[in-house]
């Protein structure tokens, strides 16, 4: 059962301030960036974003962001505010002497969503579209409904819609299938653990990158075994980071809750990772005893492994 299929996604909402900027600016912005993140930015032209993931050695996420070029030096990544500080630092360790300065630009931009109307129609996810100096991403959909991130210098006029609350947004965001990393779950995931490498998170042509053996080793060797899925729960309260049981084993958990977003129908829609094996399981929240998870389809095909 679709919960959620009568929810509006339609307006334009306040400011997205669990969002953060991160400025790379100079000659090598794109080369520096290309060599640290999952997609490829050296053949990025301004009129793209990129879906990204940072990684530690061992393959694991430690921030994801949509990468706007805004021009042949600049480049703004868009991630969770919780993750910047920490990410920032990790990620100015590596320029050496790349010509690239990276900066906390979050108070130069506010962020606003888009979506139904207010949102671009016929734009791939990923296409940007300027208007002046803002930018608009488009984003992957929501129950049929164009979304897109309204990234804009601070000060400029708010754009004209309706209202689209935060609440809604953060629903939309998890119904698009689509995850953002967030704190409670630095270093959880590979990428393909939450489906990037089907959304455009990962780009498997480009050179070396840190965890790049891991993600390839993944998907070329065939031994993926956990993917992310769309959920609805009949709870309240659901924690990031939430581990999953199998109704049949209190002691190993099959997954881990990535985003989770309140319905107005009754509940929380969740996107969860777990394993592939697992996934026509009785599945609970917490706990063999916890809240049911009841699975649904996703809005994206998923590639398969190689």
């Amino acid at each position: 059962m679709n919960h959620t299929a009568s929810v509006p996604f339609d307006g334009v909402t306040p400011p997205l301030e669990h969002l953060g900027v991160i400025r790379v600016l100079g000659e090598d912005a794109a080369s520096f960036i290309h060599g640290q993140l999952t997609q490829d930015f050296a053949l990025q032209k301004p009129g793209e974003a990129r879906l990204a993931a940072f990684l530690n050695a061992k393959g694991r996420m430690q921030a994801s962001f949509i990468g706007i070029k805004r021009s042949a030096d600049e480049i703004l990544l868009i991630c969770s505010r919780d993750l910047l500080p920490q990410t920032l630092k990790r990620l100015s360790m590596f320029v050496l002497r790349a010509k690239a300065k990276l900066s906390d630009a979050t108070n130069d931009f506010t962020i606003y969503g888009l979506a139904g109307g207010a949102a671009p129609v016929d734009a791939a996810p990923w296409n940007v579209v300027a208007k002046g100096d803002s930018s608009v991403v488009q984003l992957y959909p929501a129950d049929g409904q164009p979304r897109a991130l309204l990234v804009a210098p601070t000060g400029l006029a708010a754009p004209e819609g309706p209202p689209l609350s935060k609440e809604l947004w953060q629903l939309s965001e998890v119904r698009s299938g689509v995850a953002t990393l967030t704190q409670p779950v630095f270093e959880a995931f590979v990428p393909q653990m939450v489906n990037y490498e089907s959304v455009g998170g990962v780009n498997f042509k480009k050179g070396c990158y840190p965890g790049q053996e891991i993600v390839a080793r993944s998907q070329f060797r065939g031994t993926l075994k956990r993917r992310t899925y769309l959920a609805h729960v009949a709870a309240s309260e659901l924690a990031v980071g939430t581990e999953v049981f199998n109704a049949g084993d209190a002691e190993q958990p099959v997954g881990t809750v990535v985003q989770v977003a309140a319905s107005p129908n009754g509940g929380l829609d969740t996107l969860v990772s777990l394993q592939i094996a697992s996934a026509q399981e009785a599945l609970h929240a917490g706990s063999t005893s916890g809240p049911a998870l009841q699975l649904q389809p996703l809005p994206y095909e998923l590639l398969a492994d190689i």
